[in-house]
């Protein structure tokens, strides 16, 4: 229980607590998987890299050349490599500084999350590269942790909330909530090649209850939204045409090269 509504205060005092565990240990190692074959691939190991959303700095050791922020003071106790506790927001380094970033599932934290995007193109050199894995598409009732509660600890509202849950996730209710927009969106690209804005949904996020994760998410991201919002920029998108297509959002990381 966490009595607590300020969002950085909320994760000093999670990352205070040694059980504190954001991302748990079999997801971790698969994400230091996608991140080592990143590096390898890219010929990253001498580079320099910023992870945004470092945490307990468990990737710090995957390049020689790292720097890790969070928004987490008390992060910094964990990370042995230069670190910063800072918003993604207002990242504290100069123009072109790194030759590429990382970040998992940190961007679903952020409320202004266009800025965010903003600073991240910035302090990438030209041409460097981005792997970016957001949690997609986080549900609204993530935060009352609807689906991992029992049915008695709702009134009928909640019950009924709770019931229509797999109905709402379902392929086909996805596709007709998502399909619409991404279209509008492709078009309206095509028609004016200029810089789209970046349109997520957002929530109001649990800073009292750790109910399951992504309960403090404070919005909701399409990987079609945000791959476009580079794209429409003039980066390229690298990653395979089965995660530029996704409908569901599923775990999967975007690969991203910045040109500016």
């Amino acid at each position: 229980m966490n009595t607590i509504n300020d969002p950085r205060t909320f994760y000093d005092e999670n990352y205070r607590n040694p059980n504190y565990a954001p991302v748990q240990p079999e997801e971790e190692i698969g994400f230091r998987e996608q991140i080592s074959s990143f590096v390898r691939e890219h010929q990253l190991e001498d580079k320099r890299c910023l992870e945004v959303g470092c945490g307990r700095g468990s990737m710090q050791n995957i390049v020689a050349d790292y720097v890790g922020i969070d928004v987490a003071t008390t992060a910094g106790r964990y990370i042995d490599k230069p670190f910063s506790a800072s918003s993604a927001t207002y990242l504290p380094f100069q123009d072109n500084s790194f030759d590429a970033l990382w970040s998992i599932w940190t961007f679903e934290h952020v409320p202004d999350l266009e800025q965010a995007l903003r600073e991240v193109r910035r302090v990438v050199k030209p041409g460097g590269l981005l792997f970016l894995s957001p949690a997609w598409r986080c549900r609204p009732w993530y935060a009352q942790g609807y689906p991992v509660r029992p049915y008695s600890d709702f009134g009928l509202k909640g019950k009924l909330i709770k019931a229509s849950i797999p109905v709402r996730d379902s392929r086909l209710a996805q596709a007709m909530t998502l399909l619409p927009a991404r279209v509008a969106r492709q078009i309206r690209y095509q028609i004016t090649h200029q810089p789209l804005k970046l349109t997520d949904r957002p929530l109001t996020p649990n800073y009292e209850t750790y109910w399951m994760p992504d309960s403090d998410a404070v919005n909701s991201i399409d990987p079609q939204e945000f791959i476009l919002w580079f794209v429409s920029r003039g980066d390229a998108c690298l990653s395979h045409p089965a995660v530029k297509a996704q409908i569901l959002g599923e775990k999967q990381g975007i690969v991203l090269r910045v040109n500016k």
